[in-house]
């Protein structure tokens, strides 16, 4: 016997590994195998076997201590990056943090917070939650955590958000500095369940038409979506405009309850189709949903993705309603969670999506060539395709029919809207861009409001008055120019500049109402000025 496989076989005597090859689905005996059985498991061509030698392998022979842990993961990712771009491995920590927006809530002190240079700043404490009911107000600055200095000491951000957190019942001391408090206040919180909300955005943009923003497809989120419609009709909606933007999806089960409140029983939502038995599915309305009649406009754009082109193609497909924007993002893949004990989680691609017309969401990919599918979205702006509609390739052949109206739809991947509308290239010009990717007009911003905060809280008791009436002072976007040149950031040109101010003006009013009140008055102020927004006011006979 060689020296691999004698080293695997006095490893097989532990506990340990009993449980990792049944984790793989070898049958472990109670009693040894003999060498003979072994060369057979591990020569039986199946590949687990080649695995599970080259592991041990490395870890008796190799000139260097191994992290085996690492070894193991590594493989993981290796066997999963051949394959399509959607089927992941995350460690347990990744794990944690990508399911705590879908799951809709995590353990902690309760503020919504921003870094202004090396400080935290609290934007808003969350309402009711642990941090107001202490005492913690906006404009607070946390410097200490259990007597741990996390100001002016470059802690990264992870780092001070994990000193915050923790489970729920268990206590953290804070220490804050406040404006005009003689000396630092000491807060002793005890951490609670903190909702994450999903609908960023519910309000009347015109008289009997409703706007909601749903920023993802969480646990949470129909709930949260009927909450808003209730709270709309109560203002007399009849009509509604659904913003997907920007919205990269979540758990299939959110879109089938939300695409349900738009659709007559029997309407067909949703299939998929997989190798494997049991992965075929197919998702009906039943007629039970409270949005059934009035006028429906979904928006979306080249990052709206799968749940989001879930209820997209439901809604077309059905002719309940029509789509504005540009050509959504083509995620139609379904992953299967895999768990491991240790908190990481393997997620395996099991199927594919399909509109009710029969169309499969999914673009086109090479497996295992990761990078051209992550430059998909820059190379659609190369070819013009987010700018000119007769830019956009479709294919003749993937031609579908909607079930009512029998209008043509494309297939190919995504969602092609009804209406097109292009990307404003004049507004988020690439002076912006490099701004706010260097983080200048946020800093600049947060002292800006901070500095302010009491004054325009008195100065706007009323949403109505902060909209007719104030502006963002020049101070303010000579301030923010000027950072830009101290690092070299400098427009091509005056129209650029002009440009540029007039972005960045819009977005400062919105997060002024935003820190004043909350997100639906912040896309109340930036809707203004959306070209999505304005086009889809016009499909309704509003603008």
């Amino acid at each position: 016997m060689n020296i691999h496989l004698s080293a695997i076989c006095s490893k097989l005597k532990t506990a340990v590994w009993r449980r990792r090859l049944a984790v793989l689905g070898v049958a472990v005996a109670l009693c040894m195998p003999s060498h003979a059985q072994l060369s057979m498991l591990f020569n039986r061509g199946n590949g687990i076997g080649k695995l599970l030698e080259a592991e041990r392998a490395l870890t008796a022979l190799y000139v260097d201590s191994v992290d085996e842990k690492k070894l193991v993961e590594d493989a993981i990712r290796g066997m999963l990056g051949g394959l399509d771009p959607h089927s992941s491995y995350t460690t347990a920590e990744e794990t944690k943090a990508m399911g705590e927006p879908l799951i809709g809530n995590f353990d902690g002190i309760g503020v919504q917070f921003n870094m202004l240079e090396d400080t935290l700043v609290v934007i808003q404490p969350v309402v009711n939650g642990p941090s107001e009911k202490v005492g913690v107000i906006a404009g607070d600055r946390i410097v200490a955590v259990n007597d741990t200095a996390i100001a002016g000491v470059k802690m990264a951000r992870n780092d001070i958000m994990r000193r915050l957190r923790g489970k729920r019942g268990t206590k953290v001391r804070i220490t804050v500095v406040r404006r005009g408090a003689p000396a630092p206040l000491s807060f002793t919180i005890v951490r609670d369940k903190i909702p994450v909300k999903t609908v960023m955005a519910a309000y009347m943009i015109r008289p009997g038409i409703g706007y909601v923003r749903l920023e993802s497809f969480g646990m949470g989120s129909f709930k949260e979506l009927k909450d808003a419609f209730d709270s709309l009709r109560a203002q007399g909606m009849h009509d509604v405009m659904l913003d997907l933007r920007d919205n990269g999806g979540g758990f299939l089960q959110a879109a089938v309850a939300i695409a349900n409140e738009f659709l007559d029983k029997g309407d067909l939502i949703v299939y998929t189709k997989g190798r494997v038995k049991g992965t075929d599915e197919r998702d009906v309305a039943n007629g039970r949903g409270t949005m059934r009649t009035g006028r429906v406009v979904v928006l979306v754009n080249e990052y709206s993705a799968s749940a989001s082109e879930i209820v997209s193609g439901a809604i077309q497909d059905n002719d309940r309603g029509i789509i504005v924007g540009r050509r959504t993002f083509g995620k139609g893949l379904v992953q299967r969670p895999v768990d491991f004990g240790d908190g990481s989680m393997m997620r395996i691609t099991v199927a594919h999506y399909y509109t009710p017309s029969g169309r499969c969401i999914q673009k086109p990919f090479t497996k295992g060539d990761a990078k051209d599918y992550q430059m998909d979205i820059e190379n659609r702006f190369k070819h013009g395709e987010l700018t000119c509609r007769d830019s956009i390739h479709l294919d003749e052949s993937q031609r579908y029919y909607t079930l009512r109206k029998h209008r043509t739809v494309y297939g190919g991947g995504g969602i092609m809207p009804d209406v097109f509308v292009p990307l404003d290239t004049t507004v988020n010009t690439s002076y912006v861009r490099s701004l706010y990717n260097a983080g200048i007009v946020m800093n600049c911003y947060l002292k800006y409001f901070d500095m302010n905060r009491n004054a325009l809280k008195k100065k706007y008791k009323g949403f109505d008055k902060f909209v007719k009436s104030y502006s963002v002072p020049d101070e303010l976007t000579n301030e923010i120019v000027q950072e830009g040149e101290k690092k070299k950031i400098k427009p091509k040109d005056d129209d650029e500049l002009a440009r540029s101010i007039k972005t960045i003006r819009l977005n400062i009013k919105g997060l002024v109402a935003r820190d004043l009140w909350d997100m639906s008055e912040y896309y109340h102020i930036v809707n203004a000025e959306s070209d999505i927004v304005r086009e889809a006011l016009k499909q309704l006979g509003q603008e």
